[in-house]
């Protein structure tokens, strides 16, 4: 406020007239309160110029008889003529040129009058001098002069031509007369060089008041224009907003894609690689009936049909008969071991067919309960997550530990829950697979955490997270792997999150092995949907 004052102008023409308008404003407001106080001190030096006479000289005595003094009449008559016109033009044109002018000339008349009415008192003369102190109060000198012309013309006038009603004795000096204007031109200049200081002051405050004036109007031009800029920067900032929260929404949706496309690629890997096996047994199975001896008996029977009517003589007696029972033996025993060759294939490849089917059904399972919360074991979805990496853990030779602690069945969305926990765990093998073969563990643990939460802990002893890394691990598109996207440990942290958990790592740095620990409520919030059957099954339960 006091820089924006020190930038108003004070020497501009616009500034001076303001600054003018300001003390005219005050000096007529000043002479309209003093004229308002004059009209009440007119009435009052009228009752007291009556009551002073009526104390002073009552009554005038002529031999027996006696009349009411002429002092009496005079303050009578002539003070009201004297406060009449002036009461009458305060009221009616208060703050006039006219108006303090006639009460100038009136006071001064009454100075008179009471000192006439006194019989010349010295004490009486004071009140010239109070008069002239109370006419100062209009802050305007000509006021001073006019009663001060009023004052000297009757001290002369009545100096020489009745000395004893304004000093009290038969004769006076015409000099005397002189010396009570002397006095009063004393008193008028200091009252005008006070005037004069008030109207330094008045027009200092009027300056002062300009410059506030104007200062407020920059202030407030300055909020105006700061205000419509804050609205403009909270518009940019709201559509700002907006466009983030699309963003957010957009990347979260990228993100939830990229988890099912996760989990979809994790069920392919695993399909393809029992399909390998399943096409190796089938390919084994092929093979052994392709490599199978069964022609050799069908030639036996062959032989032993030909001897049909000698068939004892032939076997007793032919070199070839002889040799009959001990090939079909033989035979016998070979065609046993290939079909139990055949059999552990074909059971082989039924395991192998199952666990396709399984792996597909859970799938499928999860994949129609997505964005719904429904009541789970904590265990079954940890070993769904590991069985979808089962055939790459093995074939990597990697030793699963599964350290689980009894939980009740909790609530929460099962296909977030098996995204965050098949991300973890293909995570976890990825960082083993840099660790020499048969020091590869991967730890998987379920514990309680309060009284209404839970954690499932991921950890491995494999390649560790630089300490640089661990405060971006969860941020979108930051990664270490070669072919990644970045969207895995960002798409789990925003799952975590709109569960109501938490989601975090720890690890001493490279070659130290990395702890996930997912945290969650064993209860969903509410407002979470739920499947349409865990909701019939609750509208049932309030109902019965």
């Amino acid at each position: 406020m006091r820089a924006a004052v020190e930038r108003i102008p004070c020497s501009d023409d616009s500034f001076e007239r303001d600054a003018a308008a300001h003390v005219d404003e005050q000096l007529h407001a000043t002479a309209v309160r003093t004229d308002r106080m004059f009209a009440w001190l007119m009435g009052l030096q009228w009752l007291a110029a009556i009551a002073a006479a009526l104390w002073l000289s009552p009554r005038a005595w002529s031999g027996m008889e006696s009349s009411v003094h002429i002092h009496v009449w005079s303050a009578f008559l002539l003070g009201g003529i004297l406060s009449a016109l002036p009461i009458f033009l305060a009221l009616v044109h208060p703050g006039a040129v006219l108006t303090r002018h006639v009460i100038a000339v009136a006071q001064a008349l009454w100075s008179a009058l009471l000192i006439h009415l006194t019989g010349g008192r010295i004490e009486t003369h004071f009140h010239v001098f109070g008069s002239l102190a109370i006419l100062a109060s209009y802050r305007r000198w000509p006021v001073l002069v006019t009663a001060t012309i009023v004052v000297a013309v009757d001290h002369a006038l009545r100096g020489v031509w009745w000395p004893e009603s304004v000093y009290g004795v038969a004769v006076a000096s015409p000099w005397r007369s002189l010396e009570h204007a002397a006095w009063v031109l004393f008193e008028d200049v200091f009252l005008a060089w006070s005037i004069r200081q008030s109207l330094a002051d008045m027009q200092r405050i009027a300056r002062n008041q300009v410059r506030l004036e104007r200062a407020r109007d920059l202030v407030e031009e300055e909020v105006q224009l700061r205000t419509r800029e804050l609205h403009d920067q909270i518009g940019v900032r709201m559509r700002a907003e907006k466009q983030l929260a699309a963003t957010h929404q957009q990347l979260l949706t990228a993100a939830r894609r990229a988890g099912m496309a996760d989990v979809a690629t994790s069920v392919l890997h695993n399909v393809g690689n029992v399909l390998n096996s399943i096409n190796v047994s089938s390919s084994i199975a092929t093979d052994r009936v392709r490599r199978s001896k069964v022609s050799h008996l069908a030639e036996a029977v062959e032989l032993m049909e030909r001897h049909e009517n000698d068939l004892g003589d032939f076997i007793a007696n032919d070199p070839r008969g002889r040799q009959l029972p001990g090939f079909l033996k033989l035979l016998a025993k070979r065609l046993q071991d290939e079909h139990g060759e055949v059999l552990a294939e074909l059971d082989a490849l039924t395991s192998r067919l199952d666990h396709v089917k399984k792996i597909v059904s859970a799938q499928q399972s999860h994949a129609s309960a997505g964005g719904f919360v429904e009541r789970t074991e904590a265990v079954q979805s940890l070993d769904e997550a590991l069985a979808f990496e089962a055939s790459s853990l093995e074939k990597h030779g990697i030793e699963v530990i599964r350290e689980y602690e009894g939980l009740p069945a909790i609530e929460l969305d099962r296909q977030k829950l098996l995204q965050i926990l098949v991300n973890l765990v293909r995570n976890a093998k990825d960082a083993l697979l840099e660790m020499p073969s048969g020091q590869r563990r991967l730890t998987c643990r379920i514990r309680p955490s309060g009284e209404q939460r839970f954690q499932i802990v991921v950890q491995d002893n494999g390649a560790g997270i630089p300490k640089q890394n661990l405060t971006r691990i969860f941020s979108h598109g930051f990664t270490t792997k070669p072919h990644g996207h970045g969207f895995g440990l960002h798409s789990c942290a925003i799952a975590v999150r709109e569960m109501g958990g938490c989601l975090s790592v720890h690890s001493d740095g490279s070659q130290c092995g990395a702890t996930f620990t997912l945290e969650l409520p064993i209860a969903a919030p509410s407002g979470a949907p739920r499947n349409a059957r865990q909701t019939i099954e609750a509208d049932c339960q309030l109902v019965g």
